[in-house]
């Protein structure tokens, strides 16, 4: 008798474990858990349903930050600072996270300081325009010459000792009839009804 209940108590053992689990198991449970981010997209990718295949990629995501370098390791990338982290898993550690949380706020220091450097500038700038625009001399405008009167021409014909010119010589009117043919020519020359023939 003692040797059919060493025996029977290795039996109810099993028989109370298969009584208690559920009735439809998973079939993950005998199957390889994914190790990483792209693992667990290759997995996801090859379920059937369309339906719950968009969820299970959400999963993957939710599950794994890092992705995998391709020369080996892991990066992460933190979309806040828009810049990539090494790290050692498909997930931070909690120094690597806190290393990257430290980074952060040296990130937000310097947008912080960028942007009252910027705005520091730009009002100096306003100011040395404003300061210009009162220092510039005023100019006055330029104002028209007056007109000269036009230098009468010299008279070139030749005098006599007296300083006039002897009546009646032909030195002495040649510069005015050459002058009157001259303003005859213009006349005629210049006369509105009259076309020039190409």
């Amino acid at each position: 008798m003692i040797a059919s209940r060493g025996a029977g108590l290795p039996v109810a053992v099993i028989a109370a474990l298969v009584l208690l689990c559920p009735l439809r198991v998973s079939a993950q449970w005998w199957s390889r858990a994914p190790v990483d981010f792209e693992d667990c997209t290759e997995a996801a990718n090859k379920i059937e349903s369309k339906e719950t295949r968009p969820a299970a990629l959400a999963e993957c995501n939710a599950r794994f930050a890092g992705r995998r370098k391709p020369g080996g390791g892991y990066t992460y990338y933190d979309f806040m600072q828009d810049r990539s982290f090494d790290i050692a898993g498909p997930n931070p550690t909690a120094e690597e996270q806190k290393r990257i949380d430290e980074q952060y706020t040296i990130y937000l220091e310097n947008q912080r300081r960028s942007t009252i450097a910027a705005a520091f500038a730009a009002k100096q700038q306003q100011q040395l325009q404003a300061a210009q625009k009162n220092d510039r001399p005023k100019v006055p405008l330029p104002q028209q010459r007056p007109k000269q009167a036009a230098a009468p021409a010299p008279d070139l014909r030749p005098r006599d000792r007296n300083g006039e010119c002897p009546r009646q010589s032909f030195s002495c009117e040649w510069p005015w009839l050459s002058e009157g043919w001259n303003d005859l020519k213009r006349l005629l020359t210049s006369s509105p009804g009259k076309q020039k023939k190409s």
